[in-house]
């Protein structure tokens, strides 16, 4: 993946202003610095600037609703972000509330504490783990056994770690958990989405969180070109530490592009599912927790001063959940949300090269879950378009 400039920053959370660590002096190292110096031309509309300036400004209040009857999930459920949003939800008074995570404990402790802060207890816990292809599959099969509808799906849980490490299933785990898995669980959770929008005639929500940190990455020709574009970037030949170093931001701009396209090919007239892609900006969050000491960390705990809490962050999950938009408005944008507002993604992603980028994308992702779980090819042919 392409960082924009020698001093674009990429940083394993949501959002960063600050500048990358120093490169080394590495033959491969140079030569990967030479190639995105040289490459990138356009304009890019979201600058550090406005980065800091946003960041300042503080965070919209958090959009209410009322989920009376309607089954709401969200991933990532016990920590950060995804917790505070579980909290708001909960007080809109869905008729259940699904919270998941990987350990079983904590998601019923994560539960526990919702229940008693909020007086709501429609609130089950709720195990799945985005780095275990099984485990989504065995989470969708339960989805569609135990519950009768899905009307919203935030899927929150993410990952970030410099170093290079693979999951058990053998994928670099930011490709994993931040974007196979993911998508992964859309696909099998497709069905029973548009199951609901015609039942209960309304229009189901998957919220994808990603990151503004898009702005200033775009994935390299060497990829795209790949016979299967996620094997090569997940290989460790490719993974070099400049390309780790801006993995975190890379996998939310996969994940972005793939979401685009499922969203193309989902049947327009009624529109039965809503995809929709959020920013919560730069949080107080546990993804700094697989930071190492050293330069790296030392600026992200000087960006904390313009941080956003963990809740204020959260409002942004909310927002693409329930807010009050016009549908059809949100779906002809493609809605990638920050601050509460309708924005455009990065000129890349709207670029030619970025249209290429997300079909290949879209194929080779398609591609390898069709392997992983055998209804992924029948969601794919049954409900979405070519």
């Amino acid at each position: 993946m392409q960082r924009r400039s020698p001093t674009t920053p990429v940083a394993g959370v949501e959002a960063s202003g600050i500048k990358p660590p120093p490169f080394s002096t590495s033959p491969e190292t140079n030569l990967s610095l030479q190639t995105f110096r040289s490459s990138i031309t356009f304009k890019m509309k979201y600058s550090q600037e406005d980065f800091q300036r946003e960041q300042k400004a503080g965070m919209p209040p958090v959009a209410k609703a009322d989920l009376t009857g309607k089954t709401v999930i969200i991933t990532g459920a016990n920590v950060g972000i995804g917790f505070e949003a579980t909290k708001h939800l909960a007080n809109m008074n869905p008729g259940k509330l699904v919270l998941v995570c990987r350990n079983a404990t904590k998601g019923e402790e994560a539960a526990a504490v919702i229940k008693k802060e909020t007086n709501f207890d429609r609130v089950e816990a709720w195990t799945m783990d985005q780095g275990d292809f099984s485990s989504i599959s065995a989470f969708a099969s339960r989805v569609e056994k135990d519950l009768d509808r899905v009307d919203i799906l935030v899927a929150n849980a993410g990952v970030a770690d410099p170093k290079y490490s693979t999951t058990g299933d053998g994928w670099e785990q930011h490709l994993q958990v931040n974007h196979l898995g993911p998508t992964l669980l859309a696909l099998l959770l497709l069905p029973k989405m548009m199951e609901t929008a015609k039942k209960h005639n309304t229009i189901p929500r998957f919220v994808s969180v990603a990151s503004d940190n898009h702005h200033w990455i775009d994935i390299e020709k060497q990829v795209i070109e790949a016979p299967n574009s996620m094997e090569l970037a997940s290989s460790k030949e490719y993974c070099s530490p400049s390309v780790m170093a801006g993995r975190y931001p890379a996998s939310k701009l996969i994940n972005l592009l793939a979401m685009r396209a499922l969203d193309s090919r989902l049947p327009q007239t009624p529109p039965p599912v809503l995809f929709v892609t959020v920013s919560p900006g730069f949080c107080h969050s546990s993804l700094r927790r697989n930071l190492e000491p050293g330069p790296l960390l030392e600026r992200m705990e000087k960006m904390l001063a313009i941080a956003f809490t963990t809740e204020e962050g959260s409002r942004q999950l909310v927002f693409g959940a329930v807010a009050d938009e016009e549908e059809n408005k949100l779906r002809a944008s493609k809605a990638f949300i920050m601050k509460s507002k309708l924005q455009e993604p990065s000129d890349w992603v709207l670029s030619e090269d970025g249209k290429r980028a997300e079909e290949k994308i879209w194929n080779d992702t398609v591609e390898i879950l069709g392997k992983v779980d055998n209804r992924v090819q029948k969601v794919v042919s049954e409900y979405l378009s070519a």
